[in-house]
């Protein structure tokens, strides 16, 4: 028997901590779909959650992080065209100069109101869903 499940994904919002406004770092991506996405992928096989969200940030922004909480879990089937993901999200600080590496054909630090509007994936939402947090305490609903 062949059983289809989604894929296990993180994401990252990696808060810039030694910077005025505490801006939020995205990539550009390098493979379809194109755009700005949070930094983040596929958890491997017999990894934590939690060890898979350092070790993507490492390789895509090139910043040792600190997760600071899971944030939330964004499990709707068509939030990636390309296959059924659920993506756990950790919020995280970073001090330092990220650099874009693996997956990303670049990257920049954006402050709340220099978020680029071409975000792929559901990444706009997680993104309102955080400042609505960061701002008025309040955790996304399910």
């Amino acid at each position: 028997m062949t059983y289809r499940n989604p894929a296990p994904t993180v994401d990252l919002i990696i808060e810039m901590g030694d910077r005025p406004h505490r801006p939020i770092v995205l990539i550009e991506r390098l493979n379809e779909p194109f755009g700005w996405a949070l930094p983040g992928g596929f958890v491997d096989y017999g990894e934590a959650v939690e060890t898979a969200a350092v070790r993507e940030a490492a390789e895509e922004t090139g910043l040792t992080v600190t997760l600071v909480e899971q944030f939330h879990v964004y499990s709707d089937p068509s939030r990636d065209a390309r296959k059924h993901t659920i993506s756990i999200v950790f919020l995280a600080t970073a001090t330092g100069t990220p650099q874009a590496g693996d997956d990303a054909q670049g990257l920049a630090v954006f402050n709340p109101w220099e978020v680029p509007t071409n975000l792929c994936f559901d990444h706009d939402r997680i993104l309102r869903d955080y400042w609505q947090y960061r701002h008025y305490g309040l955790r996304p609903r399910l």
